[in-house]
């Protein structure tokens, strides 16, 4: 293992932000900003069941075929909570419906991919690449987007634009542009290797000289030292609480909220990716119990504390929230659903036309299944994107044909962001 080798190992070993690109991340707090676009997408890695989430209760088939599974309706002990009278929402999403009431939380039923995969790592490539059936992509749709959206005069060119929350950078983020990888609180929060004082004082020996690689070192031990350092304030965790031993930041959540924060005080940060795994919900799925509201929980939480922490911002961002592909409309002997094809998408923000179930819905009835077993598509999800770049991202069709290489369809059809 050569120096650079072995500094990057103990850089991820303890969770260092070493800046992905040219451009550092700015923590800058600009005394005003000006209204400009912001997305954040957020993969649901796994498949969740959008049967559940967005639950078509008044579709007889819907019981039927769920006979443990389905939940109550509206109104019921445990049942959902009322949307249109058709759908009903996942009792465990409660803290989002503040937005739906409001006309600023939205979904797209029988929303996905028309490829035929069921392989996870095969669908969630597809969707990060935007190019269903093609394993030959080399970058992810938010990658291009970036390179397609003109940067703002309040922005520039140079400025780090967007980032992606996880611990490495995920299908969608990779390309030519540079996109900031920022680790999750839970991950800067933990004290690491490098937290330790005799490792930190065998580094500061080893790359003592003014060499690039001490520079790095020390640049980056830096940033690690004020990202914790920012954390100790009324909206984070104590950090010295958290080396003696407390419970560590609770994933979405924290995230969720770090990172409102990093977007409502830099006028910069215009994107933002975030991930949540675990939907695959074979077994154990459950109503208002079991694996799926043990997901669906942090998911509420997060996109609620997201929309809380942008303040003002909010405004001017649209969250969208996908996932690979959706279950089987029926329950299998393990209390489960399997892998399936249509699900549901949701948006959220200030311009989005809320308070609605957007889509036709094909029914549940058997004739109107996909392959007989599964919910039919009758949206593509790159509709929603194409929408969401048009209508909130202002995006010339030229633009827009470069971030969705090979999809022909229409953008705007389905009314999703408001004027």
């Amino acid at each position: 293992m050569n120096r650079r080798h072995l500094l990057q190992a103990a850089a991820l070993g303890s969770a260092l932000w070493f800046p992905v690109g040219r451009h550092a991340m700015a923590w800058a707090r600009p005394a005003a900003q000006a209204a400009q676009p912001r997305l954040v997408v957020v993969l649901l890695r796994g498949a969740m069941d959008g049967l559940s989430v967005v639950a078509p209760y008044t579709d007889p088939d819907y019981a039927r075929a769920r006979p443990n599974l389905a939940l109550a309706k509206p109104g019921s002990e445990e049942g959902l909570l009322q949307l249109d009278g058709r759908f009903g929402l996942h009792p465990a999403l409660a803290p989002l419906m503040p937005l739906w009431q409001a006309g600023q939380l939205g979904f797209v039923q029988a929303c996905g991919s028309h490829d035929p995969t069921r392989s996870h790592f095969d669908a969630q490539d597809y969707m990060e690449t935007a190019t269903p059936g093609r394993k030959a992509t080399p970058d992810g749709w938010l990658n291009r987007l970036m390179q397609a959206w003109p940067a703002s005069p309040l922005v520039g060119p140079s400025a780090s634009r967007a980032v992606s929350v996880g611990a490495v950078l995920p299908r969608i983020c990779q390309g030519s542009y540079n996109i900031a990888n920022l680790p999750s609180v839970a991950a800067v929060a933990k004290p690491g290797v490098l937290d330790k004082p005799r490792v930190a004082s065998a580094f500061e020996k080893l790359y003592g000289n003014d060499d690039a690689m001490g520079r790095a070192y020390r640049e980056a031990r830096q940033a690690r030292q004020e990202v914790r350092a920012s954390m100790d304030d009324d909206h984070g965790p104590d950090m010295a609480d958290v080396d003696r031993g407390a419970p560590l930041p609770n994933g979405l959540p924290d995230d969720a909220a770090r990172l409102s924060q990093v977007m409502r005080n830099d006028p910069r940060v215009q994107m933002a990716f975030l991930a949540l795994g675990g939907w695959d919900t074979h077994s154990g799925q459950g109503t208002v119990k079991g694996r799926l509201a043990q997901r669906l929980e942090p998911l509420g939480r997060g996109l609620a504390e997201l929309a809380q922490g942008l303040g003002p911002v909010w405004q001017d961002t649209v969250v969208m929230v996908m996932s690979e592909f959706g279950r089987t409309v029926r329950q299998n002997g393990t209390g489960g659903t399997d892998h399936g094809h249509g699900n549901v998408m949701m948006l959220a923000g200030g311009r989005v036309h809320g308070g609605k179930v957007h889509g036709e819905w094909p029914g549940l009835e058997s004739r109107a299944l996909y392959e007989g077993r599964d919910l039919a598509i009758t949206t593509d999800f790159r509709e929603v994107i194409a929408t969401v770049m048009a209508r909130h991202l202002n995006l010339p069709d030229a633009a827009m044909s470069s971030v969705l290489p090979g999809y022909k369809g229409a953008a705007g059809a389905l009314n999703l962001l408001r004027a």
